[in-house]
């Protein structure tokens, strides 16, 4: 199960957008997709269905999960998550290093 869901602000641990942050725009299995990383060119035929125009197209393509890891804004790092449940038996997110709760967007 991932820890990291859609609109977890995200920096890149591995790879070639090292450093980068983002906002996750989708989690599929084991994949992340995350807004302005991992651009790739992609050729797109066009399709007058949907209005598309062909050609040479920019877009985020998927990255593995374990790249990334959430950003924690206090510290200004990088952080791991974990879960506990609080008083009114709830399961939340809470960051390994501090101890605070995950804002969730």
């Amino acid at each position: 199960m991932a820890k990291l869901r859609k609109g977890d602000q995200v920096i890149v641990i591995a790879g070639k957008d090292k450093g980068k942050q983002g906002i996750i725009l989708a989690v599929k299995e084991d994949r992340v997709k995350v807004e302005g990383i991992n651009i790739v060119k992609k050729h797109q035929k066009p399709n007058q269905m949907t209005g598309k125009e062909g050609g040479i197209v920019e877009q985020e393509a998927f990255l593995h999960i374990s790249n990334v890891a959430i950003y924690n804004a206090t510290t200004q790092k990088a952080d791991r998550i974990s879960y506990q449940v609080n008083a009114e038996g709830k399961k939340q997110r809470i960051y390994r290093s501090s101890g605070e709760v995950v804002a969730t967007a």
